[in-house]
């Protein structure tokens, strides 16, 4: 492990000491990315959590925008075990937690209901990766997942770059490798609150939300596709043109009910399989901080924290319900069961290989 670029006086508020520990012989640590216009973020090893992003509002006012914690022990035992980590190997949800692979079944951990859900519940999350911090603004997480790690075959090598970069842009570029068939969806659960974080931090229904997407993929009841693919148009899905979140978001629809919110995968719009395209972007009218999201990936999962119980994270600040907003850049949940939708296979001699960005700025 290398992390030559920590610095006590962070912005962020955060000490290294709280998060370094040996955990199944494995080093975790803090460590800070710092860009030339003065931006920082905090991020630790343990499961590439994200613990703070300092950004500028309008008034030029530096805000942490990112739901975390503060100390290890709060990333570990989190009442949001996926609170803004990385997630493998398969991002969302697999019905019952069974696919197949080349005519043999495989049976994963169920930790959602009867689902398994992001990679299950000893997930990416969960481990201490491999981290080399070379540059002010960069950061080189590795891991090895075993053959048969939470029930996914082969041995997988991974491997997210976290960039910074002085246009305030987090980028993340996963890239994976197998030596069996296997299934893998990496994104980021980044759960956004562009007001700042606060006691407590503020519902985003005030926000600014446009979507690149005329189609989303609907689900049932235990949030699984239905294998549909659906327009938006004409429906309270629809962010073509920009609405606030809360426009609509408690209108007796049957998929908002499903979700108890938004918490869909939206098809991008793309000229072509694999463009870095724009998906999303979100404002915040108070603060004036702005968020784009550009991605490789087929879709994004937009999800409204739904969930959010009110606990305590980031100095104190607390997470209601409702209080961040997460772009999970990703394939379709339950892919392996859905044949028709984009395939999630990764065979010996391939690469996997996604670009994530999420650009900040500031509107007047």
């Amino acid at each position: 492990m290398i992390n030559t670029f920590y610095y006590e006086n962070n912005l962020c508020g955060v000490k290294r000491s709280d998060f370094q520990r040996t955990i199944d012989g494995k080093e975790v640590d803090l460590f800070i990315l710092k860009n030339d216009k003065g931006a920082e973020m905090a991020v630790t090893n343990y499961g590439g959590a994200l613990v703070a992003i300092m950004v500028p509002d309008k008034n030029g006012k530096l805000a942490n925008v990112i739901q975390g914690h503060d100390t290890l022990d709060g990333v570990i035992h989190s009442p949001e075990s996926f609170l803004s980590t990385l997630i493998g190997r398969y991002g969302n949800r697999i019905a019952k937690g069974k696919f197949q692979l080349n005519g043999k079944e495989y049976q994963l951990a169920i930790n959602n209901g009867p689902n398994s859900l992001h990679g299950g519940p000893t997930g990416f999350h969960s481990r201490v990766w491999d981290a080399e911090q070379t540059s002010k603004q960069s950061l080189t997480l590795s891991y090895l997942s075993k053959d048969g790690e939470e029930g996914f075959p082969g041995n997988l090598k991974v491997q997210v770059i976290y960039t910074f970069t002085n246009e305030n842009e987090f980028i993340l570029t996963y890239t994976a490798t197998t030596d069996r068939t296997t299934l893998v969806n990496l994104t980021h659960h980044a759960f956004f609150s562009l007001s700042g974080l606060e006691k407590p931090t503020p519902s985003v229904e005030n926000n600014i939300l446009t979507l690149n997407a005329d189609f989303y993929v609907p689900i049932d009841e235990y949030s699984i596709p239905t294998g549909e693919i659906l327009k938006v148009a004409d429906t309270p899905m629809d962010f073509r043109m920009p609405h606030s979140v809360g426009s609509r978001i408690n209108e007796p629809f049957q998929q908002l009910i499903y979700g108890k919110g938004y918490d869909h995968t939206y098809i991008v719009n793309k000229k072509e399989v694999g463009e870095l395209a724009f998906a999303a972007k979100c404002v915040e009218p108070q603060s004036g901080r702005s968020l784009e999201v550009y991605t490789t990936e087929p879709g994004v999962q937009v999800y409204t924290a739904n969930w959010q119980g009110g606990f305590a994270g980031w100095h104190g600040a607390t997470f209601p319900e409702r209080s961040a907003i997460c772009f999970e850049a990703q394939h379709f949940p339950d892919t392996p069961n859905k044949p028709h939708f984009p395939s999630a296979v990764l065979n010996p001699g391939e690469t996997y290989h996604q670009v994530t960005v999420y650009k900040f700025g500031v509107e007047a």
